[in-house]
């Protein structure tokens, strides 16, 4: 078998690149990015993911680096708590739920690959312009490559997605900007907590530690800010973004367990992108070209899905390979195996991911402080709407731990 062409060298091209080393099949990574720089902030590797990347070897170092996140809870946007959960092995899981730095998974990772698959397996530089259905790719500097595929890996811009769906257009904006940062700080709610508090309309944000403490007892803190706005900005995961856009909204925002606005204020970086994402495809194959993460399947960061679902599309992909000796057949069958699962997870990023309970809240208090949640919501429908994400998402407990392994 010739060796498989991964356009994009991102979470998910150098998880695929990682996998189908360990299955012995050749492949090579090609980047656009002329070099390798730190970008980005948080992202949050749920137990469906870790359970793929500890196959690969790779849980000890990046727990190490890692925030090993013990419980989600939501508030509302006066910080009155209304619902928590455990989270990865606090609540059961044989694999924890890691909260880490985007740039330190991508650094292990491509670490990993330029060790195990050498120093050339990741191509820089290699901006790609077309894709051919026999598996040839060609580059903006006149170079072109064959192999016995090409995976399109390239993020939600993909150019391999443009060739097969010309078409389509940009991704879709539905009115809700948000602002990222880090900021270094004193650990809240014990250090390993994910919080979520107040509503899109009128303000919500997402907080989670990506390091362990330091030497100072500071510890990295990444939060969102999201809010309902006309402003669509160029959708670019390390657009610059200005405090003073946002920050009137949450000004206010002072809990006992945390002051939101010093958050704010303090930080080291802030970010701005819109919430978008893209109308599930009706196929992601042709000949021997397929689409491989945010390039397949771009979704709302609500959930905090989208770098596990990259890695699941890795680790099945592999497995296709490696049970089906027939490359197009092999592309087919982990289509059949991932479209209908990720659209499915599109479209609940939409209309019912996990913070939804805190728009049933917003809705039925009239944004106001509550003396009981109970008198509000009950925290059966609260935890049904908990349990029908995990489903939909392919992270329930009891089911995985009964799947066997993609690969």
């Amino acid at each position: 078998m010739d060796p498989v062409l991964i356009v994009g060298g991102g979470i998910g091209g150098l998880t695929l690149a990682l996998s189908l080393h360990q299955a012995g099949i050749a492949c090579r990574v090609f980047e656009a990015a002329p070099e390798i720089r730190a970008l980005g902030v948080g992202v949050n590797l749920l137990p469906h993911g870790m359970r793929e990347l500890t196959e690969l070897g790779l849980q000890e170092q990046l727990s190490r680096i890692a925030v090993q996140t013990q419980e989600l809870r939501f508030y509302n946007r006066f910080g009155q708590f209304i619902f928590g959960e455990p989270r990865g092995r606090a609540a059961g899981y044989e694999w924890p739920q890691l909260s880490i730095h985007r740039a330190d998974l991508h650094e292990v990772l491509l670490k990993e690959t330029r060790k195990r698959l050498g120093t050339d397996s990741v191509v820089l530089n290699k901006k790609c312009i077309s894709v051919t259905e026999s598996g040839t790719a060609s580059f903006e500097d006149g170079s072109s490559v064959s192999g016995s595929c090409v995976i399109g890996c390239d993020g939600i811009h993909s150019s391999v997605r443009k060739q097969l769906f010309p078409g389509e257009g940009p991704p879709a904006y539905q009115g809700i900007n948000m602002w990222r940062g880090v900021t270094h700080m004193k650990p809240f709610l014990g250090g390993a907590t994910m919080a979520v508090a107040g509503w899109l309309e009128a303000g919500k944000m997402v907080i989670y530690p990506i390091r362990p403490p330091e030497a100072d007892g500071l510890q990295l803190v990444n939060w969102v800010a999201e809010i309902q706005s006309p402003r669509n900005v160029m959708q670019d995961w390390n657009l610059d973004g200005r405090i003073e856009d946002f920050y009137p909204t949450f000004e206010k925002w002072r809990f006992d367990w945390l002051d939101c606005a010093a958050m704010i204020r303090n930080s080291e970086q802030v970010l701005e992108y819109p919430m978008v994402d893209r109308d599930p495809l009706p196929w992601w194959t042709k000949g021997r070209i397929t689409l491989l993460g945010d390039a397949a399947h771009p979704m709302y960061p609500r959930g905090s899905n989208g770098a596990g679902q990259a890695i699941l599309d890795a680790r099945a992909l592999t497995g296709c390979f490696v049970r089906e000796p027939d490359v197009e057949k092999a592309l087919k069958k982990y289509e059949e195996i991932r479209l209908k699962a990720t659209s499915d997870l599109v479209l609940m990023n939409r209309a019912n991911p996990p913070d939804a309970i805190l728009r049933e809240v917003w809705k039925r208090s009239g944004d106001k402080p509550f003396a009981r949640i109970e008198d509000v919501i009950s925290n059966a429908e609260m935890v049904s709407l908990s349990e029908a994400y995990k489903k939909v998402a392919g992270f329930e407990r009891e089911s995985l731990a009964r799947r066997g392994s993609l690969v």
